[in-house]
């Protein structure tokens, strides 16, 4: 079996048939020395799956896209940072549609085709005057060349840029698929827990792809936490554009497909956990030999969240008694037997891996988090664009 080729340098635009053009347009406050509008585009409608926040107070462009992503298709992303438009009520739905509208004019595209996602402070009015004069300066930018250059105004609090590209040979040839996320506070296993785009130029369904997205989430951003908070704006978006001519369509090719999804987003997710908000160092906890994978799960995801760990694990104190206190959290109904456990902490420079052992059952699961320090507290308190 040929695996997939990881391509240096790639990111959302390697896959054929998208583009994308960012601007800085004064959404953020020009400190930050970067674009903070950004456009992604297929040149075909485009198979999408997505998934959202199960935060109910959610943001106005996550009601929004939950609406459009329901018909299957769409041409492309509209991404603000900056502006989370979220809390802003009636006013900030009729600025995601006025946004999304506009964008589907400068583009010459049919309604109700442009998805739209922001991100930044929340509880302030999204300015659809800046987001019009951004769409006019994007257009003529658009090109292939442009899709680093989009994950970087996308960022807000994160210290790095996060993309990457992938080539998978299928029974039929070689198709592509590329990724760019922003991440860094307010992460938490609740859907999405940050903005996330994925492309991919093979020709694929709406159905069985969000049943892949959604298997791979489970054991990547599912498995991911910060700082125990679930963002009003998560969502994870695919986009197929078929442009390859080369379908998903055998039970080996959708198994491969699977597989390299799953690998990506676990791979997203721990570079998330390691730019967490003030974050220096990250946490990867293994947990096996429970009744079931949902409780080792629950267990491995206790343990990163806890702040006493992650306090801890910050100050070089991680001991295996805290460990096994907050394993022992997520078990107040489990019949789980703490005599029989094995706890190991292994270090690799910073970074801390945790494996426990129950030795009960075949249930196993892991958690990816970082440390807790007081940077986190100053960008937190001082946060605004």
């Amino acid at each position: 079996m040929i695996l997939p080729r990881k391509i240096e340098n790639g990111g959302v635009t390697v896959p054929e048939g998208f583009t994308a053009g960012a601007v800085y347009a004064g959404i953020k406050s020009y400190k930050s020395y970067k674009p903070d509008v950004a456009v992604l585009l297929s040149d075909r409608p485009a198979a999408c799956a997505a998934l959202f926040t199960t935060n109910r107070f959610c943001a106005a462009p996550v009601t929004l896209g939950r609406e459009i992503a329901a018909g299957g298709y769409v041409r492309g992303i509209v991404i603000n940072s900056g502006n989370a438009n979220a809390g802003t009520g009636e006013p900030g739905m009729a600025a995601a549609r006025e946004v999304e509208a506009y964008a589907e004019q400068v583009f010459g595209l049919e309604p109700g085709s442009i998805l739209v996602s922001s991100t930044g402070v929340i509880g302030e009015q999204l300015p659809v005057c800046k987001m019009r004069s951004a769409l006019d300066q994007i257009r003529p930018r658009m090109s292939r060349a442009e899709g680093s250059q989009a994950a970087w105004a996308i960022m807000t609090t994160d210290r790095r840029r996060k993309e990457g590209a992938w080539e998978l040979p299928l029974s039929g040839g070689t198709v592509r698929l590329g990724i760019m996320a922003k991440g860094s506070g307010m992460i938490h296993p609740n859907m999405a827990t940050t903005l996330c785009f994925i492309t991919t130029d093979a020709v694929m369904e709406p159905g069985p792809m969000k049943a892949m997205l959604k298997k791979a989430c489970d054991e990547s951003f599912h498995a991911l936490t910060v700082d125990g908070d679930t963002s009003t704006n998560d969502s994870l978006i695919m986009l197929a554009s078929g442009a390859s001519g080369i379908a998903v369509d055998n039970p080996a090719d959708e198994a491969a497909m699977e597989e390299l999804l799953e690998t990506v987003l676990a791979e997203m997710a721990r570079r998330i956990a390691a730019d967490g908000e003030g974050a220096q160092k990250t946490l990867t906890v293994a947990v096996k030999g429970l009744a079931d994978k949902e409780e080792a799960r629950r267990v491995a995801r206790s343990i990163c969240r806890s702040n006493s760990v992650k306090a801890a694990f910050g100050h070089g104190g991680l001991s295996k008694a805290l460990v096994l206190s907050a394993a022992g959290a997520a078990m107040a109904d489990s019949s789980g037997d703490f005599s029989k456990v094995e706890c190991e902490l292994t270090k690799d420079d910073e970074d801390v891996f945790v494996h426990l052992d129950f030795h009960e059952g075949s249930g196993e699961a892991q958690a990816y988090g970082c440390d807790l320090t007081g940077e986190y507290v100053r960008i937190n308190g001082d946060y605004r664009t």
